[in-house]
């Protein structure tokens, strides 16, 4: 069967609703301002699950009324005065229990404590191992010896407290090339377990047991100061 591109582009357009389409779209647009305006954001960070469920809902109010002519466009204004009415509740609620916010949006979570990881099992966070060396190495960190504490914040940020310049700790490299297993038996240390980034001095064999993780493998920790 032949695949006819105009019939799938141009079929059952009517022209004569081209124009209204324009209008209806500019005018929820100025509309959809007016409702962000009224929401009192004032600056533009990363959003929490709260805020992305009400984008998404904003968003599909808006959408219907621009090309639907059997929808006035007042139905989505009143969808989404609702919406924001509904988001300045909630904002007061977070605000006035602290219980409230942290079953909406959840809490902190320490991800490094003392240069090393916090979480000691696999299934502790969902949080992927290796985006947070990436959002680490962003934030110019080389290796977890230079980190005090590190917390994923509810809103998917990184708050990072740093060790002195001049307090130089080993710790597990971040960065590809130096993050690579090795034979702890072949090279001096100290060692860095590459799950956990517990430290160590020596490590008896290949196949030793890091005391903390219970984890087997080893990288050379490095403790390259920060500039």
């Amino acid at each position: 069967m032949r695949l006819n591109i105009e019939s799938i582009i141009l079929d059952g357009v009517e022209w004569e609703f081209m124009l209204e389409i324009i209008s209806r779209t500019l005018l929820m647009f100025l509309i959809i301002l007016l409702v962000l305006r009224l929401s009192g954001r004032r600056g533009v960070r990363q959003l929490t699950l709260f805020e992305v469920a009400i984008i998404l809902g904003m968003g599909s109010a808006a959408g219907d009324p621009m090309f639907q002519d059997d929808i006035p466009i007042l139905y989505g204004f009143i969808v989404l005065l609702t919406i924001i009415l509904f988001y300045k509740l909630v904002t007061w609620l977070t605000r006035k229990s602290t219980w409230f916010n942290v079953v909406l949006e959840g809490k902190p979570m320490c991800i490094v404590k003392d240069g090393m990881f916090e979480i000691k099992k696999e299934n502790d966070s969902d949080f992927s191992k290796m985006e947070f060396f990436a959002e680490l190495r962003n934030h110019s960190v080389e290796h977890l010896g230079q980190l005090r504490t590190a917390l994923l914040e509810v809103d998917g940020s990184m708050s990072l407290l740093y060790y002195p310049k001049d307090d130089r700790r080993y710790g597990l490299p971040l960065f590809p090339g130096q993050y690579e297993k090795i034979d702890p038996t072949r090279h001096s240390g100290p060692f860095a377990c590459m799950f956990c980034g517990n430290v160590l001095e020596r490590v008896a064999a290949e196949d030793s047991v890091c005391p903390r993780c219970d984890r087997r493998d080893w990288t050379l920790a490095i403790n390259v100061g920060r500039d």
